[in-house]
Order: C-alpha cells, then structure tokens, then sequence
C-alpha cells in the first residue's frame, strides 16, 4: 500500500459541497483507505499572467490516502471523478466544478507526459502547503524539502482555515 496525498480545489457550483462529495468518493476508491483531511481552507483563485477574468475565491482542502493503485490508476480515478462533478477544461487555471491533484505518491519522484510527481508548483502554493501542514507538519517533500522550510518561505495572507468538512 502506497501513502498518497490528494490536492482538492473548487470555487463553482457550491464549492463546499464539491469538496464533500468528493472526499467521499475518494474513499470510495478500491483498494484505497481515507486516513486523514485537512479540513477546509479558503484562497485566491490563482491567474494567469495578463488574465483579467476575476474568479470566486476557492475552496480547498488535502486528503490522506492509503492506496494499491498505481500513481496512473489513482490519476484516471480522480479524473473521473471531476468528470461526473461537472469539471469542464475549458482555460488553464480557470474556474471549475472541481480539481483533484495527486501531490504526492510515497517518495516518489517522477514526470511524464500524464504526471508530475511531487506536483509541480507544490512549493508556491498556500493553498496546497497549509493543508498539507494541517495532516503532517513533519512533511518531507521529495525533491523539494521539509514542509516547514517551504512554509516560511510563503505568506499565509490569501488563505483561511474554514474549519472540518461538514
């Protein structure tokens, strides 16, 4: 069995509630075990540059996984799993429905054309770190570093702890 680490992100169509639904589908998985959320953050929706488009703030949280899939079974889950909330890929960094990121899988450390392990950008993102922190604050990142030397490099300004899933 294989820790995993699942990013969650939504700022459409009642975030709150994406969220929930999927944490329950997530452990839903086969040969997969929920062992742990972050509970849930809220953060700026992140933009490109010279992208005028305001979006509704997200809603974000990180779930602890236990799981025999490999890292390309658990992507084609997760995939389908945003598929049947609604997540339409119309922009990069868009609104949607709902994001399902693999950030971490064990020590792994990999890039193809389908998956980045650890995913790229862990290091910048608040809204990635600070639930990462709220599960395992002792986090070594493959490749990266330890979680609490990412986390002094950030500001925690654009992100707010909301409080457990309800």
């Amino acid at each position: 069995m294989s820790v995993v680490y699942i990013g969650l992100g939504s700022n459409l169509d009642q975030p709150k509630r994406q969220l929930l639904q999927a944490r329950e589908r997530l452990a839903r998985l086969p040969q997969t075990r929920l062992l742990k959320d972050s509970g849930l953050f809220q953060s700026r929706a992140m933009t490109l540059p010279g992208d005028d488009a305001s979006q509704d703030d997200y809603i974000n949280a990180v779930i602890k996984l236990e799981t025999a899939l490999s890292p390309h079974q658990l992507l084609d889950a997760l995939q389908a799993i945003e598929t049947e909330q609604g997540r339409q890929r119309l922009r990069r960094w868009g609104p949607r429905t709902l994001d399902l990121d693999i950030l971490l899988y064990d020590d792994l450390q990999m890039d193809d054309e389908r998956l980045t392990l650890p995913h790229a950008g862990i290091a910048e993102r608040d809204f990635v770190l600070y639930p990462l922190q709220k599960i395992d604050n002792c986090l070594m990142i493959p490749g990266v570093g330890a979680l609490d030397m990412l986390l002094a490099k950030i500001s925690a300004q654009n992100i707010r702890y909301l409080g457990a899933f309800e």
